[in-house]
Formats: structure tokens, sequence, C-alpha cells
């Protein structure tokens, strides 16, 4: 039998390998950015066309390459970062494996441009596909510029699978967030579609986090500072107020290289146990300093997991150093059980002389005399008892004297109830399979543990999720109102100012047209903040940040392309925010009020999110249990 194993060809292993590398545009500007900071770039440029499937650009002013270097820039495992296996393990660089460029080089058209400062002419190496079409001297000045274009046009199967734009901008824009957040050192600039979307100038950390956030996030943030022998720690926190229902704003960085840790993120967490609404996520962003050798990132293809040595001593000392921090800032409340705050004295009344208290005495007071009456008036109160309970009756009547004479002098014609008649009666849909409407009055619901509606039917009993059918109700209102664009706005007196950062302002502006349909009323909509001056009648003022907050979060990770989609997309997101929610008491109007809204909707058994809304016990299914 002849041998079957066979070395693949190098253009087909750079494929494979950029199947782990390159999984998005994404990927592509954070293998280029991180480059561009090994070489000591002061300012780095990133240019996005079409949210980089078209055009990928980061050019840097950092120290370049030869002509050799170049060239060898794009072959797999060549670095500079590492020698020996023992680099690996003091790693103080970002890229180190040498695939980066090889991987990127097999799956786009890539041109570089580079130049040293003590060199006359720079180099410009051409190549598609991993082939080189050419290397030749070109003008440059100091510094990198490598662009890619026109990503896995020769993998349609990878290109296909990518998202829209807007999803894949996003991408783009929290690796910008990342890579800049750890060094603000460094100046950076980014642009997408020719239109500027961040200008970062060289600042501290904490500065960098507000031009990237917004001016608001300034007051939001709460200093932490901790040195060990094992670990610096600083950074910022967000303040509980301000926690949000999305976990957008929660950053690691571990020697200046961005981390995703649930350990870690569970240590946060912790920290801010009891000062967090349900379901809220604190914000964060903390620098940690730990020696190379005590750490392994070379645990995950992306490099954003990292083992630690010593996990258990990290965990607790971030969740005290924050404890600490947030009580030091007031934040939290502290307890002292060595001080007795009984015990402080006010600063105002420390210059001023005690004086004693003056007492006065009621020389007349008889406590006897008072008994005496007491007992005087509760038997006379026992005797008379019973007369008292036969006169009520009489006085009772005497309220109602007069009162047909009164009528009848008016020439006021008194109507029975059971003749009034009414023009239009409103057409609900009905849970109760009956054609006598009196029968509705009899039917009862009940609410169990304040979470689930208990009614019957004719061949049982109904047990209606109460938060999953409002969600369905709502829905099918707001998706009417937006199609018809016949939603009714409530003014509000004072209009509502909420802050957001750039991105998410760009990100509502997609979807402005279709708020305003569901009742929204912008004034403003600026850099840094929004003004909403009405808002739809199903919602009250303090739900519009959560609503909005959530609604982000939905169109962050899934925005549709088509009107209809982002549409029905609004709708979803604005249900879940509004629907009354579990552990909320109702009435029985609201209860048998939603029983009966739930079975008038086109599609009653299943939540917007494909998820039932209530379940049906038969006689038969009981008399089982017995």
């Amino acid at each position: 039998m002849s041998d079957i194993i066979q070395l693949l060809p190098d253009h087909v292993a750079n494929q494979i390998a950029a199947g782990e590398v390159v999984q998005r545009p994404a990927s592509v500007v954070k293998e280029l950015l991180e480059n561009a900071i090994d070489a000591k770039a002061g300012y780095i440029k990133l240019i996005i066309k079409e949210a980089g499937k078209t055009l990928i650009q980061v050019i840097d002013d950092g120290v370049g390459m030869s002509v050799t270097d170049a060239r060898l820039s794009f072959e797999r495992h060549a670095t500079s970062k590492i020698k020996t296996a023992e680099d690996l393990f003091e790693l103080n660089t970002k890229g180190f494996r040498g695939e980066a460029l090889a991987s990127i080089a097999a799956i786009a058209h890539v041109d570089l441009k580079t130049k040293q400062e003590q060199d006359e002419v720079g180099t410009e190496i051409k190549i598609e596909g991993s082939k080189v079409l050419s290397q030749e001297a070109c003008v440059n000045p100091k510094g990198t510029s490598i662009s890619v274009k026109n990503l896995f046009y020769n993998i349609p199967a990878r290109r296909n699978f990518l998202k829209s734009n807007a999803v894949e901008l996003r991408h783009i824009i929290d690796e910008f967030h990342r890579v800049t957040m750890a060094h603000p050192g460094i100046r950076f600039d980014m642009y997408h579609n020719g239109s500027e979307v961040f200008n970062l100038p060289v600042s501290n950390d904490r500065q960098r986090i507000v031009n990237i956030f917004g001016g608001k996030t300034n007051e939001k943030l709460v200093p932490i500072k901790e040195e060990t022998d094992l670990v610096t720690i600083h950074g910022f926190v967000g303040k509980p107020e301000y926690a949000k229902r999305s976990r957008g704003e929660q950053f690691f960085f571990v020697n200046n290289r961005f981390i995703k840790s649930a350990y870690l993120n569970h240590a946060v967490t912790a920290a801010f146990e009891g000062l967090l609404k349900d379901k809220a996520h604190p914000s964060y962003f903390i620098y940690l300093e730990v020696d190379p050798k005590s750490i392994d990132i070379n645990i995950h293809p992306t490099k954003t997991e990292i083992k630690f040595e010593d996990e258990h001593a990290l965990y607790a000392m971030l969740r005290s150093t924050i404890k600490h921090s947030l009580g030091q800032f007031n934040v939290a409340p502290v307890l002292d059980f060595n001080r007795d705050a009984s015990m402080d004295t006010p600063y105002e009344y420390k210059s001023k002389i005690a004086q004693a208290p003056t007492i006065e005495v009621d020389r007349n007071f008889n406590p006897f005399k008072e008994e005496k009456q007491r007992t005087t008036a509760t038997s006379n109160t026992q005797k008379n008892y019973s007369a008292f309970k036969k006169e009520a009756p009489g006085s009772w009547e005497n309220l109602y004297t007069g009162l047909e004479s009164e009528v009848s002098s008016n020439d006021v014609k008194q109507t029975s109830f059971s003749t009034v008649e009414f023009e239009s009666e409103e057409q609900t849909g009905s849970l109760f399979e009956t054609d006598d409407k009196k029968d509705l009055e009899h039917h009862t619901t009940y609410q169990l543990r304040k979470k689930y509606i208990v009614t019957t039917i004719k061949s049982g009993m109904v047990i209606i999720n109460q938060n999953r059918a409002h969600q369905r109700i709502v829905y099918e209102e707001l998706l009417k109102s937006i199609t018809m664009a016949s939603a009714v706005s409530q003014q509000l007196l004072f209009p509502l100012v909420l802050s957001f950062s750039k991105t998410e302002i760009t990100l509502l502006e997609t979807v402005k047209e279709q708020l305003e349909n569901t009742g929204f009323i912008f004034g403003k909509l600026d850099l840094g903040e929004i003004e909403i001056t009405a808002i739809p009648s199903v919602v009250t003022e303090k739900e519009v940040a959560t609503l909005l907050e959530q609604l982000l979060s939905d169109l962050e990770n899934e925005v549709p392309d088509s009107g209809f989609s982002q549409t029905d997309l609004l709708a979803k997101s604005m249900s879940k925010s509004i629907a009354v929610r579990s552990g909320v008491e109702l009435v029985p109007e609201q209860q048998r009020y939603m029983a009966n809204s739930l079975f008038a909707c086109t599609e009653p058994t299943i939540t917007p999110d494909n998820k039932p809304t209530f379940i049906t016990l038969t006689v038969d299914e009981i008399d089982k249990k017995f």
C-alpha cells in the first residue's frame, strides 16, 4: 500500500492558519494595530471601508523594516518577538507567533510600504493569496503602511458568513477600544468610509476612557489602586447607580493586553454585592501588571485568555481592592465596629459649654383622678351598648329621607341600569369558550407566586406566564404602531437628557425613524447625549434609560439589513423592556385583562423569541394525578 501522508503546500497551510487567526475583519485590525504598537509607533491611523470588507489600512510612524525584513515578515513562523522557547514565558510584546501576516496574505490582497529612518527609500511589496506579485523600492515616510483589500476573496464561503456592515463595524470598534485603552501614550485616529470616527490624542488612562465613551463618563468613574508583590492593580470601576443591563463597558488588561476572564469578572461582581439592581452589570476598566513568568498567554489562538499562576490570591486581592475603593469614595457604606457613632461630637458643638437640663414638674398632677374617670366612662358605655345597637338602623335610614321627593320635584326621569344601551362595544378576544357573556364575570383568575396567572377553561385550566404573555401583547401593539405610524405619545414636562457614547448615538440614529413611530420624540441627538421630549404612552419615564440600553445591546449583537427585520428587532427589544416582570402583583382586573388580551393576539402561544406563553392542564390530566 502506498504512503498516504504528505506535507501540505504553503498556501494551503496558510489558509488553515488563517482560519484560526482571521475570523472577521476585526481580527485583521487587531493584528495590524498590535504590530504597529510593537514597532514603537507614536501615531497610528486606521482607515476602514465597507466595515473592513473592502479595505483595512493601518499607517504608523514606527521603526519600519529593512528590505529583507519586509519580505520575511510574510513567511510562516517568522517573527522578531522571540528567539528561544524560554522567551515565550517573558513576553512583553503583542503578536509573537509569526503567523498573522502570512495568514492575512493568504486570504486577501496585501500592499505593504515600509521604511526605516536611516534608509533613503522604502520597500513596497504586493501579495495576493500568498503569491508575491512585486517587490520594489518606493518613496515612503518613516514607518509602515499596510493595506488589506478584498478580505476572503478566494474563500467565498467564509465571506458569505460575514455579518452586515453595521455588525462588522461594531466588532472593529470593539477591537479599536481594547487596543487604544491599553496604550493611552499613543495617538490614534480612525476613519470609516471617509468620515472620522475617533480622534484620540495622547493622554492618561482616565482621559483616554473619557475620550472614547464620552464626557459624561468622567463622573461615573471610581479609581482603584493596589500594589503587592504578586500584582499591581490600577484603573477604574463605575459607580453602582450607573450600572447597565449589558456587559459593554467591562475591560481587563494584563500587562497592557486585553483579556477575557469569567473568574476575575466574578471577583468584580462580588465586590459590588448588595449595591447593584437586579440583572445590572457594573462597568470597569482594570489594569493588572504581573510578572510575565507567572502567566501563560499562549493557550488561546486570539490571546484573549490567560492562565494565571495563582488565581485564588488574585481573586481575593481584586475583590478587596474594589470594595475598599467603593467605601473610600463613599460609594458603599463602611462599617467600623471599633467606633461608637453615638459618641461622635459634631464640629460646631466642640467649643460650646455644656448646659444642665431644666426639669419642670406639674405639682397638681393626680393619676388616680384620671383612672377613676376612665372607669366610670367604661361602665356607662357597657350599660348603653344594647340601646345604641338598636338605634343604629334608624339613624342609617334617616340619611336617605327626602331623596325621593327631591328627585320627583326636579322631574328627573329615573332610569334602570338594566335598560342602558351602549352604541358600540370593543371587540376583544376571549380566553373562555362560551357564548354567554355573563359567564365571563363568574370566571376567576388567581396569581401564583406573583409569576403565573391561573384561570379555567372548558377543558380544564390554563397557567399563563405573566412576563411572557405581556411581551407578546406589547410586541404586537408596537409592531402595529411602527408599521402604521399611529402611536400615541405623552409629552414630558421637562425634557429627558441621557448620555451615550458616540458609537451608541450613531447606532440609535439608524433606528430613529422607527423609534419616533413608536411614540418617541427627540429634541436633539448630539455627541455625548440625547434629548427626549415625548415618550410612548406604554412607557414610564423611569423605564426609558433601561429600554434604550436594552435596545442598543440587541442592535449591537444582531443588526439586520432589511427595514422590516429592523422593525421586528426594535419591537422585540422594546417589548422585553416594557413587559411586566415576574414578582409584580396584579389585581384581578389586570389578570383578566392580560388573559383576554393574550388570546386576542394573532400568535398567543409563543413570545417574540419563540418561548411558550402558557400551558394547559385538561381535566383528564388532573384526574391522573389522583
